[in-house]
């Protein structure tokens, strides 16, 4: 997880706190990440970057 110095820090610190997300977008190829970290640009408060990383998970 050496990447996830390069997050976006809001980002980067809901993932650290949801273990599930956090091992979804570890699973992710290094494109797919890049269009979730694209989607957090317009996140505009942290209730509602958890609430997006509350939903990154492996079904």
């Amino acid at each position: 997880m050496d990447y996830l110095q390069e997050l976006p820090l809001g980002f980067g610190m809901a993932l650290l706190q949801n273990r599930d997300a956090a091992a979804y977008f570890d699973s992710l190829s290094p494109e797919q990440r890049q269009k979730l970290i694209d989607k957090t640009h317009s996140i505009g408060s942290k209730q509602e970057m958890q609430a997006f990383v509350d939903t990154l998970k492996i079904e």
